[in-house]
This record gives structure tokens, C-alpha cells and sequence, in this order.
């Protein structure tokens, strides 16, 4: 009787992980969007009942990836600040709509009224009107404490929460309050209050720590055309938006923990009505490009509270991506069919981990699967061609024949920005060359007084930078784009 049992358990067991079709499906998936590795793991009636690598680690050597290879997860860290958040409010420590000044008295927003005004809660749900700001931390080295100190020069683009915006110095503003009530770091907090009682005993919220793991996957990016393998990025300094370092099997501990509503191995971590509060519409995502291609067959999207929330075949989805130089990342959820996944991938900014989830929801809702990767590949291919497009006629409008108003040398000098910080232009070769507080680049005349700044980093392309000059026909002024 007790061997029939067994047997029975096992199978049932067995039921719960996908077919060898699944297999294929991801195998042939890697190979159409050039991504050379991927983990997955599915959690299903807090169970981890599938965990599996595929592809390489790195292009050029055949270590193959599996299910505790390290990755960026990039922006899916941003719920494990809300989570930390939910912590604190229940020892009573904050409250969701407490103003953040509360907190961090020297707190300053660029309009008077939303430094006075916004919440703890608007931190964590993108509506603060600030554009992204990211050269403020991306590459730079200012700390986190000084990050926070210049977003007050960064002008609104929209009014307060009335549009979503998405906004990575918000959470770290976000991470900072956390680490000021509880006494800790943002990076102890999450380790000590996260990682220790989910076991998640290989994750890291710094590159710094991957030293000690030699299982660990380099990231990737299409550069012209083609993949290349590109440098880890340090990013502690916006750490509480997008730092935390994992493998699929400690990252399904998280999703077991989001599906039991708070709770873990019977134990406690965040109330039910904390999880309950983050996986709450709270900003409304227009459905329009980009977000409509990506969510092609959803009716709404909203934004919670660390987590993206729309619709799959009737059910709400709690989900959050992830995408750091040279990773991407899904974490997602049906929590009412107690189904969750994640993919992890080391391709830059590539969609496929949101077809998988897709496919994934299908398998275990028993209804016959699409194909979201051909699907999506199809959509996204045509949006790339749109920017290719758009690209095209930048340089079709390029005026031929133009020369510099000045000599070169006369661009040369440094050009001060209170949020940004400094920015010098040199001659180096005979050249212009352009130098940020977080990158590199050398400058080719475009046109008029117009450069382009092809960055070092090759990664991040080009860009237009265009000089201004005065009555005096000296430059006073140089316009670079932030990066998007």
C-alpha cells in the first residue's frame, strides 16, 4: 500500500513539470532571439516542480547554464523594496501614505508642493511626474545619499500622479527610507529579512559578492547586429531599483512567498494585507506602444506596488521584468492558481522571458498553448524596424557640407550641470572627445554645431550632442540627451 502511495506521489509530482516539448520550445526560442543562456524554475501549489538551465553561460565556451547559475535580475528587485517597506509598516513603523519627508527631513523635489506632498507610497507606484534621470546613477560615482540630493534638480514632466512614470531614483529614495527606520543598510535589511528566512542563501545585492560563486553567467548584448559579450555593471549605487544578484531556484523561495500571501514554511514575513497592498492597482499603465506590445492580448495594465498587474486568459497576472546591461529578468505570477515562474536570461533587453510566462500560464491552465514566441518575436521585430526607421531619417536629415561654426578647441572645456554633475570636452588625436561623470565617448561633427558621441561603452550607441553659443560667438552651452 505504502509503495502504491509513493508511486501515485511521484506521479502526480511528475504531472505538475512540463513536457520534453517544453524543452524544445525554449531551445528553439533561445535560438530565434539569439540569447545564448536561460534558467527558468515553476512554482506551483508551493511546490518548486520545475528547474532547469539551457544555453551557454558565455558565447564562446560551452559551460552550460542550469538551475543555479547566477544572474542579474535587474528591476525585478524593486519588489523586494516594497516588500521591506510592507515590513516596516507592520511593526508599525511607517504608513504606505506617510510623507517621505518624514523620514528623510532633507528630502527636496524640484516643485515645492510634491516635496511637501508625496508619499511613501508614490515612491513605490511610478507617479511622482519625474522623468527617468537614470545618467544621474547609471555609470556614475555618486552614492546613494548623493543620488537622492540632486533629483531635486530634475524638472517634472508631467504633474503629479497623473501619469505613470517609471522612475528608478524613486525606489532608491524608497531603499534609503528603509535603511534610515530600520537602523540598516537597504542591502543588510534585504538579506537579513528576505534572503536569510527564504533560504536564499546564493543571492546578493552587489556584483562585488559573485567572486565567491563560480557558477555565474556573463551578460550579452546585440551590438551592430550582432552578440557580444559586454562587462558586469557595478550598480550599487541605485541598488534598492535594481541590484539583487540570484538563480531561478532561490528566486522561486520569493515567489513561494508571494503566493502564500506573506507567508513561508509557516512562517510569517510580511502580513497578508502588506502583500496584499503591493499586488494593488495603484497607477494605470495606458495601453499604448511600448507597453501594448508587449501585452498585446491583455485588456488593462496597471502598476502596484513593485509589481506590474494585467490580465491572461481571465486571470490577473502580478509580474515584474528586469533589465540590466547585458541581463533580463521576469519574475510572475497567477497567484489565484497558485502558478508562479521565473525566467532568467543573460541577453540584454531581450522579451523573451514575458513569452515563456505566457506559454507557461497556458500549459497549466489547461488550455492549448500559443505560440507567445513566435507571436511576440513577429511584433517586436516590426518595432525594431519602426526605430531603424526613424533612425534612417535622422541621417537623411543631416545637412551635407556644413562645418563647425568654431574651431574645435573652442568646444573643448567643462560644461557644469547641478544634476548631472560635470561633463568635459577634450581634444584627443586632433579629435573631440566627451567625458560624463559616467561614461566616455568621442565626438564626429554631424552637422552646424552638432556632434555625435559614439560611447565606449559600445552598448549604449550614439547620441546627438548640439553646442549653443552666445551674442558673443562663444559656446556657453552643450545639450546631451539622457539615456532612455
Amino acid at each position: 500500500m505504502l509503495l502504491v502511495v509513493l508511486a501515485s506521489s511521484q506521479y502526480a509530482q511528475a504531472q505538475e513539470a512540463p513536457s520534453k516539448d517544453f524543452d524544445d520550445y525554449i531551445n528553439k526560442a533561445l535560438k530565434d532571439w539569439d540569447v545564448p543562456g536561460l534558467a527558468i524554475a515553476i512554482v506551483r501549489n508551493d511546490q518548486v516542480v520545475f528547474a532547469r538551465g539551457y544555453g551557454i553561460r558565455k558565447l564562446g565556451d560551452s559551460t552550460a547554464v542550469d538551475e543555479k547559475t547566477m544572474f542579474a535580475i535587474g528591476s525585478s528587485s524593486k519588489a523586494f523594496t516594497s516588500a521591506s517597506i510592507a515590513m516596516l509598516m507592520d511593526e508599525g513603523k511607517l504608513k504606505w501614505d506617510d510623507p517621505v519627508s518624514k523620514y528623510l527631513p532633507g528630502f527636496q523635489l524640484f516643485d515645492p508642493y510634491v516635496s511637501r506632498e508625496i508619499s511613501v507610497r508614490d515612491l513605490l507606484c511610478h507617479r511622482s511626474g519625474l522623468e527617468r534621470g537614470d545618467f544621474l546613477w547609471y555609470g556614475t560615482p555618486y552614492s546613494r545619499d548623493e543620488i537622492v540630493r540632486r533629483v531635486r534638480f530634475l524638472k517634472p514632466t508631467w504633474s503629479f500622479r497623473s501619469t505613470f512614470g517609471y522612475q528608478n531614483i524613486m525606489y532608491l529614495t524608497a531603499g534609503q527610507i528603509v535603511a534610515g527606520v530600520s537602523g540598516k543598510s537597504w542591502d543588510d535589511f534585504i538579506r537579513d529579512r528576505i534572503f536569510k528566512p527564504l533560504g536564499m542563501t546564493s543571492s546578493n545585492t552587489s556584483i562585488t559578492d559573485l567572486k565567491s560563486s563560480n557558477d555565474v553567467a556573463t551578460p550579452h548584448a546585440k551590438i551592430d547586429g550582432k552578440v557580444e559579450i559586454i562587462p558586469w555593471r557595478n550598480i550599487d549605487n541605485i541598488a534598492a531599483a535594481g541590484s539583487i544578484n540570484s538563480n531561478v531556484v532561490d528566486m522561486a523561495q520569493w515567489v513561494r512567498l508571494q503566493l502564500g500571501e506573506g507567508a513561508y514554511k509557516n512562517q510569517r514575513l510580511i502580513s497578508s494585507g502588506g502583500l496584499k497592498e503591493m499586488h494593488t492597482s495603484q497607477t494605470v499603465i495606458r495601453m499604448e506602444p511600448p507597453w501594448s506590445i508587449f501585452y498585446s492580448d491583455a485588456h488593462f495594465l496597471n502598476y502596484g506596488l513593485g509589481w506590474f498587474l494585467h490580465d491572461h486568459r481571465g486571470r490577473k497576472v502580478v509580474e515584474h521584468g528586469g533589465n540590466i546591461d547585458g541581463m533580463s529578468a521576469l519574475v510572475a505570477m497567477i497567484p489565484e492558481e497558485k502558478l508562479g515562474l521565473v525566467t532568467l536570461t543573460n541577453m540584454n533587453g531581450t522579451p523573451l522571458p514575458g513569452a515563456l510566462a505566457s506559454r507557461v500560464y497556458d500549459l497549466y491552465l489547461g488550455v492549448q498553448p500559443k505560440d507567445y514566441s513566435a507571436e511576440l518575436f513577429k511584433i517586436y521585430n516590426a518595432f525594431l524596424e519602426q526605430g531603424k526607421q526613424a533612425q534612417k531619417k535622422i541621417e537623411e536629415s543631416r545637412v551635407k557640407g556644413t562645418s563647425p561654426t568654431l574651431a574645435l578647441d573652442k568646444y573643448a572645456g567643462t560644461y557644469k550641470d547641478e544634476m548631472y554633475g560635470d561633463a568635459k570636452v577634450t581634444i584627443e588625436n586632433g579629435k573631440l572627445a566627451l567625458t560624463t561623470p559616467g561614461f566616455a565617448g568621442d565626438l564626429e561633427h554631424w552637422n552646424y554645431d552638432t556632434f555625435r558621441v559614439t560611447w565606449r561603452a559600445r552598448s549604449l550607441g550614439k547620441a546627438l550632442v548640439t553646442f549653443t553659443l552666445n551674442a558673443q560667438g562663444k559656446v556657453d552651452e552643450m545639450k546631451l540627451p539622457d539615456l532612455e
